[in-house]
């Protein structure tokens, strides 16, 4: 008989089938299957072929999982596949290696830049939706990357890149990358080195975007000169620890992180931009409301830095789509000594995944979770983890969150999108949790259609 101090074994979630495990329902409908895991324990057991990994369900032993990123450090299924396209960045890098990238990436992400940064995206989100039409009917999420792929380079990089690699060539990059990761987790290594058509343009995409990179890179080395931009800033950090002093990121620790920062700042905010369009426009009340904040706050003009304290319904509106569809929505971690998680003894070397839209969907953390509701009362602690929690929080949330309030608003002051008939709008199963077939009709909001709101 086993002793009652000793600790209870972590529960298999149900349909594991032998060999392939619970591969099928995380392929079929991930979301569901993740949103499922709750009624089964705080913690439960996952397989993945021969891959054993346990999901943390509760949201306090999901803090203690990200505040504890020693005991819980970056790696497992996700990461190991992140790292063939960032490296050890920021995001990836094991806790040894990340104190040091963070401290010198920090300055390139300070609040006192956010003013210069929202500039440069105030410039490029006027400049795309003032192309718009009326009546054009919008692939939503390829238009929102196309403002998110512009802002990011021009703020990574100002005017270097552009020549180098074109936007519409980056942007089918990153797409290709992104569609890619999911799939490629779940499928053997042996399958992902085979030369299909996915595998050569995921690694020709990879290729491309690195070749990209390096080519500014060196000529910055050389030029030397401050651009103001994210680059000048990575490039201008020098350490200042006691063994370190006087050294900054080397150019493959710039190469990686720059990577990441591609990667992460363009496909999940283009993300959280598309289904707050949807979602606006599926709730004709919240249209309403958005509507007479941006006309009372903006009064036809584009959305600045300085408006961002009085859009508090704008915001609350991108709070609530990173709720209900977190573009990060699975992530792992791998425990680097046996440890104690909820009463359950984890070896070391076990694979923890834990998945923000599996929290931000509980029934009893969020009253009816999957409707949409920008007033909602607030959670308890540690509930809503859009960007994660610790010192491996990202890095860029205050810069996501920065460019989809305004770009929601400056949309919102001049445009109202409608539905158009055609495929329901699903997330993509894939690394960012994107609308799929969203396609919208804009409509111009003149004097008069403002004055009916």
């Amino acid at each position: 008989m086993r002793s009652t101090s000793e600790p209870a074994a972590v529960p298999v979630a149900p349909g594991c089938l032998p060999l392939l495990g619970h591969l099928l329902p995380l392929i079929r409908d991930p979301l569901a299957f993740l949103s499922s895991l709750p009624g089964h324990g705080d913690l439960v057991e996952v397989r993945v072929g021969p891959t054993r990994a346990v999901v943390v369900c509760d949201p306090e032993l999901n803090h203690r999982l990200l505040m504890e990123d020693r005991t819980f450090d970056k790696g497992g299924l996700f990461i190991e596949k992140a790292r063939e396209f960032v490296g050890n960045s920021l995001g990836t890098c094991p806790h040894s290696l990340h104190r040091r990238q963070r401290r010198l990436a920090q300055p390139a992400f300070h609040q006192a830049r956010m003013p210069g940064y929202a500039g440069i995206m105030v410039e490029h989100i006027t400049a795309a939706t003032g192309l718009w039409r009326p009546g054009r009917v919008l692939d939503v999420y390829a238009e929102m990357m196309g403002i998110t792929v512009k802002v990011l380079l021009a703020t990574m990089f100002s005017s270097s890149l552009p020549a180098q690699a074109g936007h519409h060539r980056l942007h089918e990059d990153i797409v290709t990358i992104f569609d890619s990761l999911y799939r490629r987790t779940l499928t053997p290594r042996s399958l992902n080195r085979l030369p299909t058509r996915g595998n050569l343009r995921y690694r020709q995409a990879i290729a491309r975007v690195h070749r990209a990179i390096h080519a500014v890179l060196a000529d910055r080395r050389v030029d030397g000169t401050d651009h103001g931009d994210l680059l000048s800033a990575l490039l201008a950090a020098r350490d200042d620890g006691s063994d370190t002093a006087g050294r900054g990121l080397s150019d493959t620790e710039i190469t990686d992180n720059t990577m990441m920062f591609i990667l992460a700042g363009t496909e999940t905010t283009a993300s959280a931009l598309a289904w707050a369009l949807h979602l606006v426009a599926g709730h004709p009340a919240v249209e309403r409301s958005l509507h007479g904040e941006v006309d009372a706050v903006l009064a036809g003009r584009p959305a600045t830095h300085t408006d961002l304290p009085h859009l508090k319904l704008t915001g609350r509106i991108v709070t609530e789509t990173l709720r209900l569809y977190p573009p990060g929505w699975i992530f792992t971690r791998v425990t680097t000594a046996d440890t104690l998680l909820g009463g359950h003894r984890i070896p070391q070397n076990t694979t923890v995944i834990y998945s923000p839209y599996l929290l931000h969907r509980r029934a009893d953390l969020f009253d009816a979770p999957d409707r949409f509701d920008p007033d909602r009362v607030q959670p308890g602690r540690h509930s809503l983890v859009p960007f994660g929690a610790g010192s491996r929080k990202c890095i860029g949330d205050t810069f996501a969150v920065t460019e989809a309030t305004l770009a929601l608003a400056t949309i919102a002051s001049r445009w109202t999108l409608r539905h158009v008939a055609g495929p329901p709008v699903t997330p993509a199963r894939s690394a960012a949790l994107y609308p799929r077939n969203l396609r919208m009709r804009a409509e111009a909001r003149t004097e008069s259609t403002k004055a009916g709101t």
